[in-house]
């Protein structure tokens, strides 16, 4: 009886090798589609977002001639000056035709609604100035603002009710004189938020987020470092301590609403402490916060070699010694990037800061911990739920802002963990 020839094994694998080769490459175009597609939303979203927001960054200035009226304007008595008055009648002055009160009435149209903050300012810079006509660089309204941008057309804005054909006349002369110009929108980013969209601005919403960073960082990084330390130095291993790690663990996972509910329970009804202020709203990121710097600064901990802790029990060297002359000098930039981006995390909740009240309507900007006081994600929510089309251009710039906060942010902790980690 014949017994059948068994194929060689290297006649096998070099069977398969085509077969196993086309695997690998059809893995590996997968793998370059799949990162195709993420950086293709990924540009979607930013590109929308820049296309939108980056208008807001500045803003529609008309130069008129101003007449400083010494019975209007009283350079050191600033709260009895009438500077609404003295712009209306310097249009007036330079429009003669408008006669009518409702032409005059539209006409107020044609500048913004912080024309009487620029001119106070001008004024207080310049008392010398009073009883004389100037040409001062007032603000646009926001219709004649958002059509010089491009944001929306002439015809849409005048069904809006935002402007008139009338006022579009006069900003079209003032145009073709050249006193109008498009320039830098600075109070975006120094006042705070306004029913107005020329007026609105960040600046109060950024000092909040600084306040609420300061005391996040502050409380959380000493707590997660000190626990993560005793933990992973000091504690003996222990069914309690693998339930702590694993509780830790999970933390991380809960969603930052119920912090807040937390928050609202704890810091507000309890404690009696204000709300929307910078201090509540630092406690609640500092929960949030807390798990992620236990957990980067165990791993930071794990990552030093055991023979340095050998060396330096071996020369006499308590533990408590080892530990902090030796373990945490080197653990510690590991700390610093995970500190980082657990704030990088907690600048962008929203959810938390809500349920402790920090949604309110704040105009100015705090000074103390405990002033009302909002922050960026909240601000842009705020304005993104406005129907007035400027304020969603607020927002998108706001979401600018805040983006390139935490790719700062994000670079910092990748630049700590380079220009700081050691080679064992």
């Amino acid at each position: 009886m014949n017994r059948p020839s068994r194929i060689p094994t290297a006649d096998i694998v070099r069977r398969s090798l085509p077969r196993r080769y086309k695997k690998e490459r059809r893995f590996l175009i997968y793998g370059a589609l799949s990162i195709v597609v993420c950086f293709l939303f990924l540009g979607i979203f930013f590109s929308g977002i820049f296309r939108m927001g980056w208008r807001a960054f500045f803003e529609t200035r008309i130069k008129l001639p101003i007449y400083l009226d010494p019975e209007l304007i009283l350079p050191y008595n600033i709260k009895e000056s009438d500077y609404g008055l003295v712009i209306s009648q310097s249009l007036q002055r330079f429009f003669p035709d408008v006669t009518s009160r409702q032409e005059k009435r539209e006409l107020s149209k044609l500048l913004g609604a912080g024309v009487e903050e620029v001119l106070k300012e001008f004024v207080i810079k310049h008392p010398e100035a009073v009883g004389s006509a100037v040409e001062i660089w007032l603000p646009a309204g926001d219709g004649i603002n958002l059509i010089n941008k491009g944001v929306i057309s002439k015809e849409r804005a005048i069904q809006a009710g935002l402007v008139t054909e009338g006022i579009l006349q006069k900003f079209e002369q003032l145009s073709s004189d050249g006193r109008v110009s498009t320039g830098f929108n600075s109070r975006f980013f120094t006042s705070g938020d306004s029913h107005t969209p020329s007026m609105a601005g960040i600046g109060g919403a950024i000092v909040g987020s600084f306040y609420l960073m300061v005391v996040t960082f502050f409380l959380s990084f000493p707590i997660g470092v000190g626990a993560a330390i005793y933990l992973e130095e000091c504690a003996p291993k222990s069914r309690l301590t693998d339930i702590i790690d694993i509780n830790i663990n999970n933390l991380t996972a809960v969603p930052s609403i119920i912090f807040g509910l937390i928050g609202l329970a704890i810091f507000l009804n309890f404690f009696k402490l204000p709300r929307s202020s910078p201090l509540v709203g630092g406690l609640v990121l500092s929960l949030m916060t807390i798990p992620v710097i236990v957990i980067a600064s165990k791993s930071a901990l794990k990552s030093v070699p055991p023979s340095i802790r050998e060396a330096a029990l071996g020369v006499g060297a308590s533990k408590i010694q080892t530990i902090f002359h030796h373990v945490v000098p080197l653990a510690l930039p590991g700390m610093f990037t995970g500190a980082i981006l657990g704030m990088a995390r907690a600048v962008g909740e929203t959810a938390p800061l809500l349920m402790v009240g920090m949604v309110a309507f704040v105009v100015d900007i705090p000074k103390k911990l405990m002033d009302p006081a909002s922050a960026l994600p909240v601000q842009i929510y705020l304005w993104s739920d406005q129907p007035d089309r400027a304020f969603n251009e607020k927002a998108a710039a706001a979401i600018i802002v805040l983006i390139f906060f935490m790719i700062a942010m994000n670079s910092a902790a990748i630049f700590l963990r380079k220009k700081y980690e050691r080679k064992y």
